[in-house]
């Protein structure tokens, strides 16, 4: 079986294909300046007209037959999915009543699954969902402290996201520690970009340090992460600035790149760091402190930790930082607790879940038939 794995953003199309069940990746690739007319992407479906056509120049199919599903990533699938579905004019619906909660990310996602359904009409398509898997996480944990109404009437609440990779990493740590990934205790640390730490208890997201949005939780390359709501409403005042341009300032202009001033990229700032930058120093010593802060904190809602797992681009490429967060750990469980290194690959995640439910699809037909 062939799967296309499809991430559309708002101007661009990443995409892999993978053979099943070897799960051997094919080819990868990313289609940039979606919309722009001049370099002939006017949307999303002359974007995937491009992809499909490069698989076959390719000869990674010699037609479109050959993609047997087509899996894509959901940023935003709020209450309503805790599991990847097969999608159909409901699902597509209900992506459409997400996207208040993920304006930036939901419709780009959903002109990918259009363009493909445009494109073949026939071939199964999965929507699979970066909260998903923390749909698990109790009600005690995911509400927030505020009056009942904002939950009831506008969904206000953590959803957590890095979901597919945080389930991968879990998984591809339960397979290099040989138990079952539904008997351990693991924390499972995304640090990019974008930064998430997620702790899960017998295979299950019990908490996370994303909520309504990614804004939520750890320090990041241009996030604030946790900080007093009164905060932003004490520069807005003293700035006079909208609430508009209050959320350019915590999403884009603050985190690593906020506090060093030079760059949000940590190889850039630990360079600047050693050369005696004390801003940049400053940043990467918040950085490193408020993960410290939510593991320790994890260790306690879990009652301890098999591993703790590091992955993304700075978490797997930084094996001195690792290393001092091993230190901290070993001191404080004893060593009991093994801290592991794991590449994510949440493209994989995707194409493999898309495998499992039109498999399960495909056996369902076949069982209606027979009887």
């Amino acid at each position: 079986m062939k799967i296309l794995v499809i991430n559309c953003g708002s101007s661009s199309i990443k995409y892999k294909v993978y053979e099943f069940p070897s799960r051997t990746l094919l080819i990868k690739g990313i289609i940039e300046n979606v919309g722009d007319k001049s370099v002939s992407v006017a949307n999303h479906s002359e974007g995937l007209k491009k992809v499909l056509s490069k698989l076959i120049s390719k000869k990674v199919i010699s037609d479109l037959k050959e993609i047997n599903a087509v899996g894509h990533r959901v940023v935003h699938g709020g209450e309503t999915f805790q599991q990847p579905r097969m999608i159909n004019e409901e699902v597509i619906m209900k992506i459409k009543e997400c996207s208040k909660l993920a304006p930036l990310h939901n419709p780009a996602n959903l002109a990918g699954i259009i363009g493909c359904e445009n494109i073949m009409a026939n071939v199964p398509q999965v929507a699979v969902f970066d909260t998903a898997f923390h749909q698990t996480i109790p009600q005690y944990a995911y509400m927030y402290p505020i009056p009942m109404k904002y939950y009831k009437d506008d969904g206000v609440r953590k959803y957590g996201f890095h979901g597919t990779s945080h389930q991968f990493v879990a998984l591809a740590a339960a397979k290099k520690l040989g138990k079952p990934f539904n008997a351990l205790k693991l924390i499972t640390c995304h640090l990019g970009n974008g930064c998430s730490i997620t702790a899960i208890d017998k295979g299950k997201s019990v908490d996370t340090s994303m909520g309504l949005t990614p804004l939520e939780g750890l320090m990041m390359g241009t996030r604030c992460g946790d900080i007093d709501v009164a905060a932003a409403f004490c520069v807005m005042e003293k700035e006079a600035i909208s609430v508009k341009e209050m959320d350019m300032v915590l999403n884009r202009k603050s985190g690593l790149l906020g506090i060093s001033g030079i760059s949000n990229d940590i190889r850039v700032i630990r360079k600047a760091a050693d050369k005696g930058n004390p801003s940049a120093k400053l940043a990467i010593e918040m950085f490193m402190y408020r993960i410290k802060k939510y593991i320790g904190a994890y260790l306690l809602v879990l009652g301890g930790a098999d591993a703790v797992c590091f992955t993304a681009g700075i978490g797997e490429n930084n094996p001195d930082l690792i290393k001092e967060f091993k230190k901290q750990i070993d001191k404080l469980t004893s060593k009991k607790t093994k801290v592991l290194v794991i590449p994510t690959d949440e493209e994989l995640m995707i194409a493999s879940l898309t495998h499992e439910v039109v498999t399960a699809s495909i056996k369902k037909k076949n069982v209606i038939a027979l009887s």
